[in-house]
């Protein structure tokens, strides 16, 4: 079992930059695939950025590619995202997830979300 809790969300304006953290408690955080998802209002959840276990191999959807950054401290048990120039199009609840595999691509463990909003 894998606890989630995400963090560093807010009200932000276009531009400006944000760094989410996404603290894990319970066993083996180190084993599992980080993701990053965000959801905006009327719209699907959809995948932002994953990362392995090891954290030597990154992913990013198109739209946030060149503008963010997704690393992990295994030793902390957190994995980050960074995302600079923010636009109002990144306004969403963003979730950080757990996956035993990079290749499958599915997530067992989810966190409670945290609010972005970009003001224009």
């Amino acid at each position: 079992q894998v606890q989630l809790i995400e963090s560093g969300g807010g009200l932000v304006q276009a531009g400006d930059s944000l760094r989410l953290s996404c603290a894990a408690s319970g066993r083996a955080f180190s084993s599992y695939v980080m993701g990053w998802f965000r959801q905006a209002p009327g719209k699907n959840r959809e995948i932002v950025s994953r990362i392995s276990a090891s954290g030597e191999i990154k992913w990013y959807t198109d739209s946030v590619k060149g503008r963010s950054t997704i690393s992990r401290d295994n030793r902390k048990n957190t994995v980050y995202l960074e995302m600079n120039s923010l636009k109002p199009e990144d306004t969403a609840v963003y979730y950080c997830a757990a996956g035993p595999n990079w290749f499958a691509n599915q997530y067992e463990y989810w966190g409670q979300g945290t609010q972005v909003t970009v003001s224009s």
